[in-house]
């Protein structure tokens, strides 16, 4: 078994680095595990422990979805939080514009129900995780520099592939192994 998903890897300009190192300068005494820089990407489906032969599978469904999905640019743009004010849990950026995103990923969630991954059952809201917060200190300093930051933006970002990524678990953290890239149609 593998634990895969299928992601959209992100290269952030350099504007948009600096900011991202300067929020989690700004929250260093918080207990939060930061998205390394060079792990940054948007979840399109994660698909969870699977069995070798399933893979050749999505990988037929995927290249099927990416030979209809055209290229497509965005931006990465408003900081938000999952969770409540009183209980968060996930500091994310949205995706602007979300339509072509959208579309492909329910695309995706559609067509491998058909090999048994079931739908997942949050609302389908795209965004890029930042970091996922175990615990804070001081949840109204917390605030407070959220919204300090929350228009957080990055320059025009091109969608070129998918990727079938697997996720190995460590201690020091996650290491994302591409498996196979699918290149969107021009």
């Amino acid at each position: 078994m593998r634990r895969l998903f299928i992601a959209i890897k992100i290269q952030p300009d350099a504007q948009f680095l600096k900011e991202f190192r300067s929020l989690k300068t700004s929250l260093q005494f918080e207990s939060i595990k930061w998205v390394e820089e060079h792990n940054i990407h948007i979840t399109l489906k994660f698909l969870g422990e699977t069995g070798e032969t399933k893979i050749p599978m999505i990988t037929q469904i995927m290249e099927e979805i990416v030979n209809e999905t055209p290229r497509f640019s965005f931006l990465l743009k408003d900081l938000g939080i999952f969770g409540s004010v009183y209980d968060p849990k996930v500091i994310w950026i949205g995706i602007e514009p979300a339509t072509l995103l959208v579309s492909s990923m329910k695309l995706i969630r559609e067509r491998l129900t058909s090999i048994g991954f079931t739908p997942d059952r949050q609302n389908l809201v795209p965004h890029l995780t930042l970091g996922r917060i175990k615990s804070l200190r001081d949840k109204k300093k917390f605030q407070q520099i959220i919204e300090q930051y929350r228009s957080i933006a990055s320059q025009e970002i091109q969608a070129d592939n998918y990727i079938l990524y697997e996720s190995r678990l460590k201690k020091e953290g996650p290491e994302y192994l591409a498996l196979q890239y699918f290149q969107l149609e021009k």
